[in-house]
């Protein structure tokens, strides 16, 4: 029996647009410039944070990001990016009695911007809040802790194979591979991802239908 659903952030819960268009208006470059350099890193399995190295070469990554938070262009969140399946996901699988739990590779910042939302969640944090980032297997340590649950009644949630699907596979937790977003869809029918994901879903609604059955 499922006790918790633990979800990622980043194109599981959010839509990454608005991040990478600040960043390209920030950089002076189009956006589909820097949305293709995105692509292009994600299919060489790198960071994505080559994708504005590239556009920018030799360039400082954190400190552009701090000189960015300085001129009040920094870390944004709203309704508007969210998913529209996350509010009745969320709700419907508390109605269920589920735990729902949002855990990413997210700044402090985000947690709170996250929180601000008022989600249907039992718990928001992120690696920021815990100083240990995915797929480091303290950071599904540390989801286990917050479960509150057994690790095989413990489900993560998330779009990137190597970040999610994997180490919480490793870390005895279910996973669930959802088809969204770059990682989400060049990733979904590769071989690895099938054996290990438990789920393959296209929303997070078809989760909550898959449990409620």
């Amino acid at each position: 029996m499922i006790e918790t659903i633990v979800f990622d952030v980043g194109e599981t819960i959010t839509r990454d647009d608005r991040y990478w268009g600040s960043w390209a208006d920030w950089l002076d470059i189009p956006r589909h410039t820097l949305s293709a350099l995105v692509g292009a890193v994600v299919a060489q399995g790198r960071d994505n944070a080559d994708a504005v190295r590239l556009a920018r070469p030799g360039i400082d990554v954190a400190a552009e990001y701090a000189a960015r938070e300085a001129a009040g262009h920094g870390e944004a969140l709203d309704e508007s990016d969210l998913y529209d399946d996350v509010r009745p996901a969320l709700s419907g699988l508390r109605k269920l009695g589920i735990r729902v739990v949002i855990a990413g590779n997210q700044t402090s910042r985000m947690g709170e911007l996250l929180r601000g939302l008022d989600l249907p969640a039992d718990l928001i944090v992120t690696s920021g809040d815990w100083g240990v980032a995915k797929p480091a297997p303290e950071f599904f340590a540390r989801v286990l802790e917050v479960a509150g649950a057994a690790s095989r009644e413990t489900v993560y949630v998330g779009d990137h194979p190597a970040n999610d699907v994997h180490p919480a596979k490793r870390a005895g937790l279910r996973a669930a591979h959802i088809r969204r977003g770059p990682w989400g869809h060049l990733w979904a029918d590769a071989p690895d991802v099938v054996a290990a994901a438990d789920w393959r879903i296209d929303s997070l609604t078809q989760l909550t239908a898959i449990l409620a059955d």
